[in-house]
């Protein structure tokens, strides 16, 4: 069934981009600018001109073309890969720009001068199956030019790839004399401002290179795409720079490796959340869209952000590819984008450039603490951070079974790098999570072992508020309160954006008897998770009950989709304070259902500093019915 109000068409998409970008760049940036700069303006644009074509978008060293002809597609890009070798006849091999295409007849969604849908995706597949200098096509496109163009086709055969559904046939355009006797003289032509939305090196385009590492804003004067509305947002713009940044696409062959691109993903986020002067979205909220196909405006718009970081990974044996785009929302362009060509083993390497490069983008002012804390990474085995990953990808699927297989992954991790603090730290984490839930049969040392792994993460690195906050979540499942705000607070410190730690120490506030604290902390953790999971209401409708707002603290848990059986709990001694009784009573009926052995007694043997909150709750309770 066709979208309503979605534009569809039937078009020729070419993508290209240049091989091994960023060890040009690291080797010689001015001299890799003015090249690029060079080609595009006396090859790529005359030719587009010549064949018809309209560029899309520039990201760094990615292009996307569209053509109406796929003739004209297929031509303009055996001419440009012709006279790309001559032009690099004389440039020293390592310092020749060179260009993969990929060429796709496909169906796609037109969004302004924008274009999307899976004929944009299997293009930007080709581009990465084609070889250096080379072009692959797929089967529409050899169909359609068969007898069109004089040239030699090497058939390549089905090719699964990323996020397409059926297998895509694949041909390599052989680039032999047949191709050289295609080549025209390049003619210049001037290009009309309307002609495209992103003219290649025209005169309206500005190229400013950024310090630390020479990021590079491609920019037009008008807007790439439709700037976000700051009266549309959801939430009110923070006072300082604020970034979203969203799930990496795992762009290999093999989707098993999505906890790989996550892990990025996840890591990225942490180490943003370490500068002081940054507001950043957890991951919660940016993986909500993982997998959906939207526009940047509409995710600025929902989590009130100005800035997004878009990136996909591609890991083949020993090397690794990632991409990466920074975007400002409100203005309607892209201002920094680069790949990244590596061994696996430069992998922290990488996270780090594209830290630095976001810092050095938004001109933030950064203390050396904060750069030290961010840049610093956890292990320098890709092994053991492999493993790691693979573990968090189950503890964060939570569930009993899930968790049961996270700690052998820790475990592995911690074999091969002894010590990774962060391993230590999560397998603290999964022990008190045993004992709290009962996931393994007998718990009777699940509070000791998480102990005893929180004081070795810390041991190990005691300057990672990850490994403080899992030490103050030990003792908090301990019941030693001191000990849990100090280990808390000092987390904070080092970290005061972690919106899960802010909402984790709600409970340990409360066990204090500083339950307005709580709230403010829990509204603050919620203002950067916006799409936060419905534990978040658990703990603000919790702390606004013992903050003594209980018509919110009701409003809060009835919010809850699909609240576990503790809720009925809280909402029933929040229904006794607004003076509904009857319903308390009968939230207290359906809780004893589930829970027949609970009664008062057991509430007043909970480990709480602030007895007076734990007396509030057994009275109301009792009132309630339980």
């Amino acid at each position: 069934m066709r979208e309503e109000g979605v534009e569809r068409r039937l078009t020729t998409i070419l993508a290209a981009d240049v091989v091994g970008y960023s060890r040009l760049m690291a080797a010689d940036e001015a001299g890799t600018l003015a090249s690029l700069k060079s080609h595009r303006a006396e090859l790529f644009d005359p030719k587009a001109a010549q064949y018809h074509g309209r560029t899309i978008k520039l990201m760094g060293d990615g292009t996307l073309m569209e053509f109406p002809s796929v003739v004209d597609a297929v031509a303009f890009a055996v001419e440009v890969q012709c006279a790309m070798q001559e032009r690099n006849a004389d440039i020293p091999e390592d310092r020749r720009i060179t260009y993969r295409i990929g060429i796709n007849i496909g169906d796609i969604i037109v969004e302004g001068d924008d274009i999307y849908g899976d004929g944009v995706n299997i293009a930007a597949r080709l581009e990465g199956l084609a070889e250096q200098g080379g072009v692959c096509i797929s089967r529409p496109v050899h169909t359609q030019i068969k007898g069109k163009l004089d040239l030699t086709f090497e058939d390549l055969g089905e090719k699964e790839v990323k996020n397409i559904p059926e297998p895509v046939a694949v041909y390599r355009v052989v680039l032999d004399s047949k191709a050289d006797a295609l080549v025209t003289l390049v003619v210049q032509q001037a290009v009309t401002p309307t002609n495209r939305r992103w003219p290649v090196i025209a005169a309206a385009v500005g190229v400013l290179v950024l310090g630390l590492g020479g990021v590079v804003l491609w920019q037009n004067w008008a807007p790439e795409f439709e700037p976000a509305s700051v009266e549309k947002m959801a939430f009110p713009l923070p006072d300082k720079p604020s970034i979203a940044v969203m799930p990496f696409v795992n762009i290999g062959d093999d989707p098993d490796q999505d906890y790989f691109a996550d892990g990025i993903t996840n890591d990225l986020i942490t180490d943003l959340s370490k500068f002081g002067n940054l507001f950043v979205i957890a991951a919660n909220s940016t993986f909500a869209y993982k997998g959906k196909p939207v526009k940047v405006q509409t995710v600025a718009e929902d989590l009130g952000v100005r800035y997004l970081l878009e990136g996909s990974v591609q890991r083949a044996g020993d090397t690794i590819r990632i991409n990466a785009q920074l975007i400002d929302a409100l203005s309607g362009h892209h201002l920094w984008a680069d790949r990244y060509d590596r061994q696996a083993d430069d992998l922290f390497v990488i996270q780090n450039e594209i830290i630095k490069t976001i810092i050095g983008t938004l001109n933030l002012l950064v203390k050396d603490t904060e750069n030290e804390r961010a840049l610093k990474r956890p292990t320098d085995d890709l092994e053991a951070y492999d493993y790691y990953q693979r573990g968090l990808a189950y503890y964060r699927a939570w569930g009993k079974e899930n968790h049961a297989k996270a700690p052998e992954m820790y475990e592995r991790a911690i074999e091969l790098d002894p010590g990774y603090a962060r391993a230590y730290a999560d397998m603290a984490f999964v022990h008190a999570n045993y004992w709290r839930y009962d996931w393994i049969e007998d718990t009777s040392g699940s509070l000791a072992l998480s102990l005893k792994h929180a004081r070795k993460a810390v041991a190990l690195d005691p300057n990672d508020y990850y490994n403080i906050w899992a030490l103050g979540h030990a003792y908090l499942a301990n019941g030693e309160s001191d000990l849990s705000l100090q280990a808390y607070e000092r987390a904070l410190t080092l970290n005061p954006h972690d919106p899960a730690l802010l909402m984790e120490m709600v409970e340990m506030l409360v066990s204090i008897g500083r339950a307005a604290q709580a709230v403010a902390q829990a509204k603050t953790a919620m203002r950067y998770n916006p799409r936060h999971p419905d534990w978040y209401l658990w703990n603000l409708g919790w702390a606004e009950y013992f903050a003594g707002q209980h018509e919110e603290a009701v409003a809060t848990l009835q919010k809850m989709t699909e609240p576990p059986n503790g809720v009925r709990r809280t909402l029933a001694a929040a229904l006794v304070q607004v003076g509904r009784i009857d319903d308390a009573r009968e939230m207290i009926k359906e809780y004893v259902k589930n829970e027949p052995e609970q009664t008062v007694a057991d509430i007043r043997k909970i480990k709480y500093k602030h007895r007076p909150y734990v007396d509030k709750w057994a009275e109301d309770l009792l009132t309630a019915g339980l």
